[in-house]
């Protein structure tokens, strides 16, 4: 039987492929510290059999026995919001390098076969043309951004080095079942659905005319699952759709009449992200399958 572990299990992504992994006959090992400030609940898959869960913090606690005859490591454990990062910088690189550096080096001494490393468009920058390609400089406008850029150094770094195979997804703004809702800096289609419950007025950031290229929840479980079966050693990828909408857009595919209300603009934030997907087609026989217009209300 295949073993896989996946840090960040109990989250919103990293339990999806979990669950993906257990329907494809995986074991799984699943670390988690339960410490996101963004997830109002945490996530378990019901196959206790094949599945085992650890409380532990991959920047802190010794995990190396959890590694023992792993296949596959799927690494989502992070500090994933940016705003909050800007006020927490240190905690954010303990979590991001630090905790990234241990988990590879757990895997190099278990030889894990390969290891796949959960990225993020926002290390883009203002600088760069859309649609965004992996091979553009990084321009990272905040803690996070540059946290994530330096994790996917150090999977370089333990390749070149050590030979362990990594491969480097970049999400473009992710949403769908399980999606982070608590808190001012929500994922936007988590906190807008979460307004339109309460039947409050959704709060656009700016003008709203800033464009997101979002990518539905299953689409990225695909992407990780072509990641970790592709003949590829070591490269970077983006996950996304290759399209893009404005936060109104999003705001008017989610309700009507209950109204907007727009707040100040955030610090460290692009105006526009758009996924270049054309090398992880070719690379990763990965293409999506989903549109925000057709599942932003499936769930």
């Amino acid at each position: 039987m295949t073993t896989s572990l996946v840090t960040g299990g109990c989250g919103f992504i990293g339990s999806h492929i979990v669950d993906r992994l257990v329907s494809l006959g995986h074991h799984v090992i699943v670390i988690d510290d339960l410490s996101a400030p963004e997830n109002k609940e945490f996530y378990y898959n019901e196959n206790k059999e094949n599945v085992a869960y650890w409380k532990k913090d991959i920047s802190q606690d010794d995990c190396s026995e959890y590694f023992s005859n792993v296949d596959y490591v799927f690494h989502l454990a992070a500090r994933s919001r940016i705003q909050p990062t800007i006020g927490s910088p240190g905690e954010c690189f303990e979590v991001n390098v630090v905790g990234t550096q241990r988990v590879l080096e757990w895997s190099r001494l278990h030889s894990v076969k390969k290891l796949v490393y959960s990225s993020t468009s926002s290390l883009y920058g203002p600088q760069n043309a859309i649609p965004f390609q992996p091979n553009m400089p990084p321009y990272c406008l905040n803690p996070y951004s540059m946290s994530k850029w330096m994790g996917e150094n150090v999977c370089k770094l333990y390749f070149q080095l050590y030979e362990l195979e990594s491969i480097v997804l970049r999400y473009f703004n992710v949403y769908g079942p399980r999606e982070p809702v608590k808190g001012h800096y929500a994922p936007i289609v988590g906190l807008f659905k979460r307004q339109a419950r309460e039947e409050k007025r959704m709060t656009i950031v700016g003008d709203g005319l800033q464009r997101r290229d979002f990518t539905y929840i299953d689409d990225v479980v695909d992407a990780n699952m072509c990641a970790a079966e592709s003949n590829i050693k070591h490269n970077v990828y983006n996950v996304g759709t290759g399209k893009n909408y404005s936060i109104v857009e999003v705001s008017d595919m989610i309700m009507e009449g209950v109204g907007i209300e727009h707040i100040d603009e955030r610090p460290a934030e692009v105006r526009e992200t758009l996924a270049d997907i054309s090398k992880t087609i070719s690379h990763l026989k990965w293409n999506p399958k989903y549109d925000l217009k057709d599942m932003i209300n499936s769930y």
